[in-house]
């Protein structure tokens, strides 16, 4: 048997829903795509879009209940974003914004934090 897999989607659990769906707005332009809520408030999941409309979407899920932040180990994992435009520009805007938290310029690449501390990779759209 052949198994064909696909992208669909990548998961951060967040302490507040609202300023982690501005953030993403502001820094890498994504916008709620959908929202689900559980029947009892228990918890919201949000599904962000980038501006490609690509089938892969972040979900963001807020957990009533949880009031302390999330382990997030040693930083080993990330999500990685390729923006278009001045990549310059953006680098600038980010760090503009606080929310660079590391650099390789070696590499020509670098990384921005979002409010729970999760690491996004930032490349240029076009791969050199």
């Amino acid at each position: 048997m052949e198994i064909k897999g696909k992208f669909d989607h990548y998961n951060f659990n967040v302490l507040n829903l609202d300023r982690s769906i501005a953030f993403y707005e502001k820094t890498l332009g994504f916008a709620e795509y959908n929202r689900q809520t559980a029947d009892d408030d228990s918890f919201i999941i949000v599904f962000l879009r980038d501006k490609y409309n690509s089938d892969f979407l972040l979900e963001l899920t807020w957990m009533r209940d949880r009031k302390e932040p999330y382990g997030l180990g040693d930083y080993e994992f990330h999500l990685c974003v390729r923006v278009d435009g001045d990549y310059d520009e953006v680098r600038k805007f980010h760090k503009e914004l606080g929310c660079v938290c590391y650099e390789n310029e070696k590499m020509g690449l670098y990384f921005i934090s979002d409010p729970d501390g999760y690491w996004i990779e930032i490349l240029p759209l076009k791969r050199k």
